[in-house]
């Protein structure tokens, strides 16, 4: 039996960062693993705490809490329910530890800031699946965190944006 694991995920509850979690729980969840659920918030939010913890990002934060609507309030999310509903299940069918952490800023930088804070041993994100020209006009999360981060990093994509006519 190996050292657990520490899994990092970006999550912004689109439809790529729910299968970025499914991707986990299927592929990489063993036993005593911990998955720390990454979020970053716009820098222009203004929840309750984020003046205390602008800098490092929020304290790590249980399922149990996280699942509470006063503190995700004071962070100034909105856990969706599936989300929810699938951490749940893998930490108690697995008995995998999940937390969650909030960082305020830019999510390319914020990512890798997580990877050494919290000493990931990988990172899983989700794709949008921008086209050439929107990748290239709005920058690619993932690309950048593939390339900046210090752990390893996999990429779960998502379909293709339909082109507008």
């Amino acid at each position: 039996m190996g050292k657990a694991r520490i899994v990092g995920i970006g999550m912004d509850y689109s439809a790529t960062s729910k299968a970025a979690l499914k991707w986990v729980i299927d592929n990489l969840k063993k036993e005593d693993d911990r998955i720390i659920i990454i979020h970053v918030a716009s820098p222009k939010a203004d929840p309750t705490n984020k003046q205390l913890f602008e800098n490092t990002g929020s304290p790590l934060i249980p399922l149990d809490e996280f699942r509470e609507i006063n503190v995700s309030k004071h962070y100034g999310l909105n856990p969706d329910k599936e989300v929810l509903n699938m951490l749940d299940t893998v930490s108690k069918v697995k008995n995998v530890t999940v937390v969650a952490k909030v960082y305020w800023g830019d999510a390319r930088e914020k990512l890798c800031d997580a990877v050494e804070h919290l000493k990931l041993d990988t990172l899983v994100v989700g794709s949008r699946g921008l086209g050439v020209l929107k990748r290239v006009l709005l920058g690619s999360v993932s690309k950048y965190v593939v390339h900046n981060a210090s752990c390893p990093v996999t990429v779960v994509k998502g379909s293709p944006q339909p082109t507008k006519a």
